[in-house]
């Protein structure tokens, strides 16, 4: 693949060894965000601490992100492509060294928001970056790749993570990943080009102070509801606190000059619909990713490593089909994939619903597997549709939005079915007469689970109703080149 652009300045851009640098940086962020949850037991005997302090390796790293990523926006528009990306390395560089070295617990929750940092700066000036230096009729396919990465990065780091942590200690999953990000940071430097126009615009601290209340309250509130119970006054203060400083935020957007978050984006309706329908998409991965390891793990008692291994292969043909979808997103268009997309995904989930103590684990992959190619055939080109509806001027903020909004659909997703699992598990040991046997703890956790697929159900049947409506952009939306 060979392609090279001209910016505005009339240097030669080179597009892929751009590509390539981002791609590494991402793959290595997005695996870091995941690669930890399987060392959560260990973790808890080394510093000695609970489950519910333990869950902020995780918990953290997401906040970080849905604080950070809206903040980007602006900052892709003062700081140009070079220090953002440089920038973002070191934070990872710094976060991983910070937490492979933690003497305490602490120090490794302030290493991993760290990291965390840097994988806020990247993300959005990946895609950024791809929407100014790739021309439309190729963004599918390369958003394709892009996908590869956003992805399999996920679905490897717990089967990765396992391995090393029967071979070796926790640390060592993060000094695996020191050498990669070590190489881009080189690597980066020597390729990756200024692309982006800087506008400079004047920066409304009062939309920052709310921004940040705003997407970091409701992400925390449903990443800690799942323990802390709903009726929390944390819970409920964080939540009430962040919907009422996002509707504010949300006000003061439209009537300010400047906007940090321009939501005209959301005029566009395809733009809209994308990104409703990538919320619900990315809810199901994440209420999957959190479901799937406790069944395999508790219902059906396999190691942490075995079970990593059983989610490994969905992992794997997203990430080789994800380039396949991007093209076909580029010749046939959004209808081609998106409802088929939903409609395998929720066929997928019904039987993942299904799921009891006796089913064998190869049925699990196949399942896993199957939910995998439906994700496949709609994350990316969900996300291609959307922007390709924005003029380029509203590139950083629909990206802006679109990464923020899976920050909390994630941690919303997560939540959820954390909620209806416990709430199922907790009717179903009611009703039997023997609650403490130890054989009703695999039993009741797969009641649990099997129940908290349902939300799954339900998105995907979202998902298959707004994809009738997803049509190419018309006219109007068509973005206009820079």
């Amino acid at each position: 693949m060979s392609h090279t652009t001209i910016d505005q300045n009339q240097n030669v851009v080179r597009a892929v060894p751009i590509l390539i640098s981002f791609l590494i940086a991402g793959f290595i962020g997005l695996f870091s965000e995941t690669a930890l949850n399987m060392a959560l037991g260990n973790l808890m005997q080394e510093f000695d601490v609970v489950s519910s302090t333990v869950q902020w390796i995780t918990t953290g790293y997401l906040l970080t992100m849905g604080i950070l990523i809206p903040v980007t926006a602006l900052l892709i528009q003062w700081l140009t492509t070079r220090q953002l990306f440089i920038t973002s390395v070191l934070f990872s560089i710094a976060g991983v060294v910070l937490s492979g070295m933690a003497p305490t617990f602490n120090v490794l929750l302030l290493g991993r928001i760290v990291q965390a940092i840097g994988t806020g700066l990247l993300i959005p000036l990946m895609f950024h970056t791809v929407l100014i230096i790739f021309p439309i009729e190729k963004r599918g396919l390369i958003m394709g790749a892009v996908g590869l990465v956003m992805m399999s990065a996920p679905a490897v780091g717990p089967a990765a993570s396992g391995l090393i942590i029967e071979v070796l200690s926790w640390n060592w999953i993060l000094w695996f990943i020191l050498p990669f990000l070590l190489f881009t940071l080189v690597y980066g430097y020597i390729y990756v080009q200024n692309v982006t126009v800087l506008s400079k615009p004047k920066i409304d601290v009062l939309s920052i102070i709310l921004s940040t209340l705003g997407f970091g309250g409701i992400v925390y509130g449903f990443s800690v509801a799942g323990h802390q119970g709903w009726a929390s006054p944390i819970v409920i203060a964080a939540l009430v606190i962040g919907l009422s400083s996002l509707i504010v935020f949300s006000i003061r957007q439209f009537k300010i000059d400047n906007p940090m978050l321009d939501l005209r984006t959301l005029q566009f309706p395809m733009f809209t619909l994308a990104l409703l329908s990538v919320m619900a998409t990315f809810m199901i991965i994440l209420s999957t990713m959190i479901l799937l390891p406790l069944y395999l793990q508790i219902g059906l008692g396999l190691t942490a490593l075995t079970a990593g291994l059983v989610l490994m292969p969905g992992g794997a043909i997203n990430g080789i089909l994800s380039p396949v979808a991007g093209r076909a997103y580029d010749m046939y268009g959004p209808k081609v994939l998106l409802t088929p997309g939903f409609l395998i995904m929720l066929f997928m989930l019904w039987n993942l619903s299904h799921v009891t103590t006796d089913t064998s684990m190869y049925t699990v992959v196949l399942l896993h597997s199957g939910l995998m190619v439906g994700v496949t055939f709609v994350m990316m080109p969900l996300q291609t549709h959307g922007l390709n509806a924005l003029p380029a001027n509203l590139y950083p903020d629909g990206t802006a939005l679109i990464n923020t909004l899976l920050q909390v659909s994630g941690s919303i997703g997560t939540a959820l079915a954390i909620t209806i699992m416990s709430a199922s598990q907790n009717s179903f040991l009611k009703g039997v007469s023997n609650p403490s046997d130890p054989a009703m703890e695999s039993i009741s956790l797969t009641a649990g689970v099997q129940t908290a697929f349902i939300l799954g159900i339900v998105l995907a049947i979202l998902g298959v109703i707004m994809s009738l409506f997803m049509n190419k952009p018309t006219p109007k939306e068509q973005p206009q080149t820079q």
